[in-house]
């Protein structure tokens, strides 16, 4: 029986990362691979990170804040 991937589930962290789950392949600006050491990855939205793309936590001390969600019409 072949092996089903997981569905891909992104979810933006309240002033924090984007948290992305599932089978999915993350490039380097020039389309090359970046090796995932885990199931569950955290992408940076600060742009501070040291680690980019990958989340370090430094959001948290810059006070990085993100925009309130707007609810749809």
């Amino acid at each position: 029986m072949p092996e089903r991937s997981q569905p891909v589930l992104i979810t933006a962290c309240p002033n924090g990362p984007l948290l992305v789950r599932g089978d999915v392949q993350v490039q380097t600006p020039d389309g090359g691979p970046l090796q995932r050491h885990r199931r569950t990855v955290a992408l940076c939205r600060c742009g501070r990170s040291t680690i980019k793309p990958w989340c370090d936590g430094t959001h948290k001390l810059i006070g990085f804040v993100t925009e309130p969600e707007t609810p749809e019409p």
